[in-house]
């Protein structure tokens, strides 16, 4: 009878870019319009500082994410570079080194010289960059890719609070914009967590509670300044 059993950590890469982008989209928003709101401002003014918040949220995550991601492509690539002039000048020394690399993970020192043998006949860049330095001979890294993800999660998530501050009476916009970012919140939360395999209430509780923190904050500081300038 086959045995099959469902892993969630390859999941791990682009659940962190969506659940981060979507996140801060919706906690930058909401708290950008919560702080704008409390300082007592018109309805158009708020509209504008939240769509201006959402652009510009969009493109700072694009540029981090690709930034980020193109920096590890470098290093990766170095690494790669690196290898594979090791192995031009010194394949049986790499082939000893991947044979030890088997030995300390509990092989046998016979099994491991043939293990190693066969994989670098094989291939033996991808061996060694798998299991020496922990990359992906493939070069895994894709820049624009990550950016417009990233950017595209954060205009879902911006776009939420945005959406409930257009649509409602400007004395409500406070209270309906922070109770509805907190249920939205909670569901991404729960959703990133299911996805992941992690306790839904738990990753439900965790970014709704940051989330309100921020907005909490952020209204205090609008407040504080609308008395001030008032």
């Amino acid at each position: 009878m086959s045995h099959h059993e469902i892993h969630r950590s390859n999941r791990v890469g682009w659940l962190r870019a969506s659940v981060l982008g979507a996140n801060d989209g919706l906690v930058s928003t909401a708290s950008l319009i919560i702080g704008v709101a409390s300082a007592s401002t018109g309805h158009n003014e708020i509209l504008l500082a939240g769509v201006a918040g959402l652009v510009a949220g969009a493109m700072s995550m694009a540029a981090g994410e690709y930034v980020s991601v193109s920096s590890q492509s470098d290093t990766e690539n170095a690494d790669l570079a690196l290898e594979r002039k090791s192995l031009e000048d010194n394949y049986e020394i790499e082939q000893l080194e991947l044979a030890e690399i088997y030995e300390q993970r509990g092989v046998d020192p016979w099994l491991a010289q043939q293990v190693s043998f066969q994989l670098m006949e094989h291939d033996a860049l991808g061996a060694n960059a798998r299991d020496e330095i922990g990359i992906s001979a493939d070069g895994d890294a894709k820049p624009m890719q990550a950016a417009f993800s990233s950017a595209a999660s954060f205009l879902v998530g911006a776009s939420l609070p945005l959406a409930v501050a257009w649509l409602v009476p400007f004395h409500l916009i406070i209270v309906l914009v922070a109770l509805s970012s907190l249920v939205f919140l909670a569901l991404l939360g729960g959703l990133a967590a299911r996805t992941g395999g992690a306790s839904i209430i738990t990753g439900a509780i965790r970014v709704t509670f940051w989330g309100a923190l921020a907005m909490a904050l952020t209204a205090g500081v609008g407040a504080l300044f609308g008395v001030a300038a008032g």
